[in-house]
């Protein structure tokens, strides 16, 4: 049931997109007001990944994207931008303990909740848009590139005598497994994922993916994290204490959560 080929898709009027791009452009300001500027970079960046990914390997390369109803290039950029910089988004604040976590995330959470209602309670219109992708021929890759990224860090973490500078792979493990399991669950509750399928298949792919696709990422987005982070601040000054990168880890390792941590 799991080794198989997983359909990845998505059933959604035109109403949605218009409003997803509304609530992008307000969660970017939130970002800029709070002066991270690194996780809106870091965002951006994410969303420009993903449209390389999703239009340039799965679509020209694979051939195994495939819309109905709509042009498939628009809304791939659209749909890239938008998983692309929330997903980023979620990995960088939390892997940086950020003190703001919480608020941005329940601010991505319930717009996933509450998008797919508002759009299909105000779209009058008939017209829906069906966009899918296989996955038959590229999980296995997805599979090795996690293997091989979880492996090297625990090769690290055994090599590092000292614990305070290894890897904290269960951490990476637990938020890039909750980042992607959060967009799929609400992708399926919101009735937009997998329409169609047996509830069997729609958990599947929910599963599937939630182990594989983000949490592929974990290691490295956290080593990118490191090396940018020990250089610079969120609001792009330099910092005046730059350290090694060994360093770095230990530091993030060993600073209280921002979450719970309350100010003198």
């Amino acid at each position: 049931m799991f080794l198989g080929n997983i359909i990845a898709k998505r059933v959604f009027s035109p109403l949605y997109i218009y409003i997803d791009i509304a609530f992008l452009l307000l969660f970017s300001i939130g970002l800029i007001y709070k002066k991270k500027y690194l996780t809106f970079l870091w965002s951006l960046f994410g969303g420009i990944l993903y449209m390389i990914v999703d239009y340039g390997i799965f679509h020209l390369l694979l051939h195994q994207r495939f819309i109905e109803g709509a042009d498939l290039f628009w809304v791939l950029l659209w749909m890239s931008m938008s998983y692309g910089m929330t997903n980023f988004a979620l990995l960088w604040l939390w892997i940086g303990k950020d003190e703001h976590a919480i608020e941005f995330t329940l601010a991505i959470f319930l717009w996933w909740l509450a998008a797919p209602m508002i759009a299909s309670g105000f779209d009058t219109s008939s017209k829906l848009i069906t966009i899918w992708r296989e996955t038959d021929g590229y999980h296995g890759f997805m599979a090795l590139i996690l293997f091989i990224s979880f492996s090297a860090a625990i090769l690290y973490n055994l090599i590092q005598k000292e614990k305070a500078k290894r890897f904290p792979l269960l951490r990476i493990l637990i938020i890039g497994i909750s980042v992607q399991f959060s967009w799929e669950f609400f992708l399926l509750i919101g009735g937009i994922r997998s329409d169609g399928f047996s509830l069997e298949e729609k958990i599947t792919t929910m599963i599937v993916n939630s182990l594989l696709e983000t949490n592929l990422g974990g290691v490295m987005i956290f080593t990118i994290f490191t090396f940018i982070t020990k250089n610079f601040r969120e609001n792009l000054s330099k910092r005046e204490d730059s350290i090694s990168f060994t360093e770095r880890i230990k530091e993030i390792n060993e600073t209280p959560s921002k979450l719970i941590r309350h100010k003198s």
